[in-house]
C-alpha cells in the first residue's frame, strides 16, 4: 500500500466514522428504528446514501442514489437547506405524492441538512415507525439539528485537510446494524487492529469486560485473540485477517471467553480492502441467552429471527427444513439469498412496510420453486434490533391473525385451481403505483413489461395480453400465459371484427366473464384458450382517443364488483396513457435515430501509417439514442483523433452533438493545439446555452514520429496496449466537462504511440454499469483489450476491426443497456526503413 492510498484510505475512514456516528445517534434522538446520511457525490445534482442503519441496504436500492431535483423530501432539504418534518403518512401523500407511492407504508420521517457547504453536505435522514395518520410523534428535533451540526463541523474540518473530494460519496452505502438496547450499563469493548504491524488499540471498556489491566493488556492480533477467547483463538485471528481482505464474517463470531462467559465479536472491514488498513471491532457480552429459543425449537411452525440488517439469527427446526438447507447455511446469511422466494415483487413492498412498523404485519407467500406451488402466511413482528417471523402453511392460519385480503384463507388456493374464488383486488393495488412505475417505461414494450410484473402478481391473473390500434387494425404487443400460437389468428383483426378485444374497445365499454361457459354463450364459435377461468377485456382509451385492448385472464371463475372493475377500469386508462406516450417516444426515437446517423462519420480520415476503427452502439433503455459519437479528422500533416459524450438522449443530445462534432473538426481542420480545440468548443456550446454539457478527449497524432498530444474535458482516460500485450491507463490531466466554466483551462499531456501499439478512446457506456464502480469497468476493458490485441503479425485494418468488435460484443448483446457506447481505436503501422 503506498502513502498516498494509505492517506485516502484513512480519509474515508474518518469520513465514515463521522456519518456511523451521526448515524446511530441519530436513532437514539429519535426513538427511531432507521437512519441514515445521504451525501452529495462527484456527479453534479446527483445525492448518494452514505450510510444506512436500521434496514437491509440491498431492500432499499431503489433510494441509493437521488437527483436533487426529484420531488423528494430528502432533495428539497438538501437544495434548500431546510429541515423537512413529516409526521405520518397523510402529510407525505399530501406534499410528496411520488415518495409515498414508492414507499407505500405508514410511517413518518424527518430530513435535517448537514450544514457547512453551498447549499449543503448532505441531509441526516431518519425513518419513524409507523403511526395511526392522525397521531403526531415527533422526534427530539433540536437533538437531531445538534447532531447534523456536529457531522457538519466534522466534515468541514476533514475538507479543510483534504480538499472537497474527500466528503464526495461514491459506490454503495455502508450497512449497519443498528446497536442492541441493553438494560444497565452497556458491557461494549471496541478496539482497533492494524493488519501491517498487527498492533491492536483498545479502549478501556475493553480491559474491563477482559479482566485485563491497561498495562498488561495484548499488543497484537494473536495475543488479543487469545485473550477475548482462549478455546476459538484461532477461529478469530482468522477472522481478523479475513475482515482486513474486505471478507468480514456475515454474523457477529459466538465465543467465550476464559471463565465461560459467552462473548459475540463483531468486525468491519477497513474502507477500500483489501488494502491493509484498519480493522475496527467491538467484543460484547450480550447477557444471558434468550429463553425462547428452546422453547421455539418445539413448535410445528417455522420461526426465525433477522437483526435488522436482513441476516437471520435464529432459526427453529421447521423453520431450517422451510428452507431446505443446513441450520449452518441459514445463520448470518441475508434472508433473501437463503429463502430466494420471500424475495421479489409484491413481497418486497411487504418487508419494507414491516421494518417500518410498530406493530406486526401479515401477508401470504407463494412458493414457486416447491413442488406443491404452496401458499403460506407469514406474520413479522418488528422490534428495534431484531424481527421475528413466523411462517405457517396457510390452510393452518390460527383465525385470531387477520391477513390482508389477499392471503384470507378462503383465498389460499392458488388462483388458477378449481375450487376457491380469486382474491379481491382493491386492497392489493393502488393505482398511483402503477403510475409510478409507469414513469419509467418509454416504449410500448417496457410499458406491457410494466404491466405484467405490476398487475399478475397484483390481481392473482396468469394470462396477460395487450392489443394495440394501429391503421383499424389490432396487433399484438405483448402477451404472456397462453398457450404458444393461440393468439396469433387474432393478430391483425380489424375493427369489424365480432370478438369481445375489438368490441371492448369500440364501445369504450369493459367485458367481464366471470366463468369461460359465459364467454362462450355470449361468443359462439370463438376459440378459447380454456376450459374454466375468468376474463376481463379492458378498452385503452387516452383522452378520448382509442389506444388498444388489455386482456387479464384467471384460471378460476370469479366475480368481478363494482368496486373491482372501476379499480381496473382506472389501471386501464394509465396503461392507455403510457402507451400514447410511449407511441410518441417511438416516432420521436426514430427521428433521432435518423439525426445521429446522419451527423455520425460515414468513412473516417486515412493516413498511410493510420488505421483507425470506431463504433457506435445506442442505448436500449429509455430514450435510446444519445449524445456520443467519434471522429478523426485530417490535421496538418497528421490526424485528430476525438471522441465525446453529450449529456442526456433524445433529439436534443444528438442535435448538440452534431453542433460539438462541426467545431471540432473546425478547429481541427486548422490544426490548433489540442488545448486551444477544446477551449474554442467550451466557449461555443456555453454561446450555444442548450442546458447540456459535454465530455470530450481530443489527440492530435504525428503519423510519423507516433508524437501526440492530448487533452481531456470531464472524459474517462484512454487506455493504451503495448506491443507486447501490456496494457495500462493513460493518466491524463484534464479540466472540467465543456459547458460549465467560460474560463475552463485544459492541460496537455505528451505520448508517443509506437508501431502496433492500439490506442482505445471510449465513452462511459463501454465501461459504467449500474451499482459498480466505473474504475472496475475501466480495468475490465483493459483486460479485454490486452487479450484481443493478442494476434499474431502486424496488426492490419481487418484485425483492428476485429478487435473493435470484441471490445463491444458483450455491450451489443446486452438487452439492457442503459446508455449509449462509442469506441475509436487507433494504431501506427511501422514506417520504411530508412536508407542506407
Amino acid at each position: 500500500m503506498t502513502g498516498s492510498d494509505e492517506h485516502v484510505g484513512r480519509a474515508r475512514e474518518r469520513l465514515t466514522a463521522l456519518l456511523v456516528d451521526a448515524s446511530t445517534g441519530a436513532l437514539g434522538a429519535a426513538g427511531a428504528h432507521v437512519a441514515g446520511v445521504y451525501l452529495r457525490s462527484g456527479t453534479p445534482g446527483l445525492l448518494r446514501l452514505a450510510t444506512l442503519v436500521g434496514l437491509p441496504g440491498p431492500l432499499f436500492r431503489p433510494w441509493w442514489r437521488l437527483h436533487v431535483d426529484r420531488p423528494f423530501p430528502v432533495a428539497d432539504a438538501y437544495r434548500l437547506g431546510v429541515r423537512v418534518v413529516l409526521p405520518n403518512a397523510t402529510e407525505m401523500v399530501r406534499r410528496y405524492p411520488q415518495f409515498a407511492a414508492g414507499l407505500p407504508f405508514q410511517f413518518g420521517s424527518v430530513y435535517t441538512p448537514v450544514p457547512g457547504a453551498e447549499p449543503s453536505f448532505g441531509v441526516l435522514t431518519v425513518l419513524l415507525p409507523g403511526t395511526a395518520d392522525t397521531v403526531d410523534e415527533l422526534p427530539d428535533l433540536d437533538r437531531l439539528c445538534r447532531l447534523a451540526d456536529r457531522l457538519g463541523t466534522g466534515l468541514r474540518e476533514l475538507v479543510a485537510e483534504e480538499g472537497d473530494a474527500a466528503v464526495a460519496w461514491e459506490g454503495e452505502p455502508v450497512c449497519v446494524r443498528p446497536p442492541a438496547p441493553r438494560p444497565g450499563p452497556a458491557r461494549v469493548g471496541r478496539f482497533t487492529w492494524d493488519p501491517a504491524t498487527s498492533a491492536v488499540h483498545a479502549d478501556d471498556r475493553l480491559h474491563a469486560l477482559l479482566g485485563r489491566a491497561p498495562q498488561d493488556f495484548p499488543g497484537t492480533g494473536a495475543e488479543l485473540a487469545v485473550a477475548v477467547t482462549p478455546d476459538d483463538a484461532d477461529d478469530v485471528l482468522t477472522a481478523l485477517h479475513e475482515t482486513a481482505a474486505g471478507k468480514p464474517p456475515h454474523a457477529p463470531l459466538r465465543v467465550r471467553a476464559a471463565d465461560g462467559t459467552p462473548l459475540l465479536l463483531e468486525l468491519w472491514p477497513p474502507p477500500g480492502a483489501p488494502d491493509p488498513s484498519l480493522v475496527s471491532g467491538i467484543v460484547v457480552d450480550p447477557g444471558p441467552a434468550p429463553a425462547t429459543d428452546g422453547a421455539a425449537d418445539l413448535l410445528p411452525e417455522g420461526v426465525f429471527c433477522l437483526d435488522r440488517s436482513g441476516a437471520v439469527r435464529y432459526a427453529n427446526p421447521a423453520a431450517v427444513r422451510l428452507a431446505g438447507r443446513p441450520r449452518s447455511e441459514l445463520l448470518g446469511r441475508p434472508l433473501w439469498e437463503v429463502m430466494p422466494w420471500l424475495s421479489g415483487p409484491p413481497y418486497d413492498d411487504h418487508w419494507r412496510g414491516a421494518l417500518l412498523a410498530r406493530g406486526p404485519v401479515h401477508f401470504q407467500v407463494r412458493r414457486a420453486d416447491s413442488a406443491d406451488d404452496d401458499f403460506f402466511a407469514l406474520s413479522v413482528h418488528p422490534g428495534p434490533d431484531l424481527v421475528t417471523c413466523t411462517v405457517v402453511p396457510a390452510n393452518r392460519i390460527d383465525a385470531s391473525v387477520h391477513l390482508p385480503p389477499a392471503a384470507e384463507p378462503g383465498a389460499a388456493a392458488e388462483p388458477g385451481r378449481p375450487g376457491g374464488p380469486g382474491p379481491p383486488m382493491t386492497p392489493l393495488y393502488r393505482p398511483i403505483a402503477l403510475a409510478i412505475a409507469l414513469t419509467d417505461a418509454v416504449t410500448a414494450r417496457q410499458v406491457s413489461a410494466v404491466v405484467m410484473q405490476e398487475l399478475l402478481p397484483a390481481f392473482g391473473g396468469r394470462r396477460l395480453a395487450i392489443y394495440l390500434l394501429q391503421d383499424r387494425h389490432f396487433y399484438l404487443a405483448w402477451e404472456t400465459g397462453f398457450p404458444p400460437g393461440f393468439l396469433a389468428p387474432f393478430d391483425g383483426v380489424g375493427l369489424d371484427a365480432h370478438i369481445p378485444g375489438v368490441e371492448a374497445l369500440t364501445t369504450g365499454r369493459p367485458l367481464f366473464f366471470e366463468s369461460m361457459r359465459r364467454l362462450a354463450d355470449t361468443y359462439p364459435g370463438l376459440a378459447l384458450d380454456a376450459d374454466v377461468g375468468a376474463r376481463a377485456f379492458l378498452p385503452l382509451i387516452a383522452s378520448g382517443r382509442p389506444v388498444g385492448t388489455c386482456i387479464l385472464g384467471f384460471e378460476v371463475e370469479r366475480n368481478f364488483s363494482t368496486e373491482e372493475r372501476t379499480v381496473l377500469m382506472a389501471l386501464a386508462g394509465l396503461i392507455a396513457h403510457a402507451m400514447e406516450r410511449a407511441r410518441r417516444y417511438d416516432s420521436e426515437a426514430a427521428l433521432a435515430r435518423g439525426l445521429q446517423q446522419a451527423l455520425l462519420p460515414r468513412r473516417l480520415s486515412a493516413h498511410p501509417q493510420v488505421e483507425t476503427a470506431g463504433r457506435y452502439l445506442p442505448g436500449t433503455q429509455g430514450m435510446d439514442v444519445g449524445g456520443d459519437w467519434y471522429d478523426v479528422v485530417g490535421a496538418g500533416d497528421g490526424l485528430a483523433l476525438v471522441i465525446g459524450d453529450v449529456q442526456g438522449h433524445g433529439v436534443q443530445a444528438a442535435a448538440t452533438m452534431g453542433q460539438l462534432r462541426s467545431a471540432v473538426r473546425a478547429f481541427a481542420l486548422t490544426d490548433r493545439p489540442p488545448d486551444e480545440v477544446l477551449s474554442g468548443t467550451n466557449r461555443l456550446l456555453i454561446d450555444l446555452d442548450p442546458g447540456q454539457f459535454a465530455s470530450c478527449c481530443y489527440l492530435r497524432l504525428d503519423p510519423a514520429t507516433g508524437r501526440a498530444r492530448i487533452a481531456r474535458a470531464g472524459h474517462p482516460p484512454p487506455l493504451l496496449r503495448a506491443p507486447d500485450g501490456r496494457t495500462r491507463v493513460l493518466e491524463i490531466p484534464g479540466g472540467v466537462v465543456l459547458g460549465v466554466d467560460p474560463r475552463a483551462r485544459y492541460p496537455v499531456t505528451e505520448l508517443e504511440l509506437v508501431p502496433d501499439a492500439i490506442l482505445a478512446l471510449y465513452t462511459d457506456g463501454l465501461v459504467e454499469r449500474p451499482g459498480a464502480d466505473i474504475d472496475d469497468g475501466i480495468a475490465a476493458l483493459g483486460a479485454a483489450l490486452a487479450e484481443a490485441g493478442a494476434v499474431p503479425g502486424r496488426l492490419g485494418a481487418r484485425t483492428l476491426t476485429a478487435v473493435a468488435d470484441r471490445l463491444t460484443a458483450m455491450a451489443r448483446h446486452a438487452t439492457d443497456r442503459p446508455d449509449d457506447v462509442a469506441l475509436l481505436l487507433a494504431t501506427r503501422r511501422p514506417g520504411p526503413a530508412a536508407p542506407g
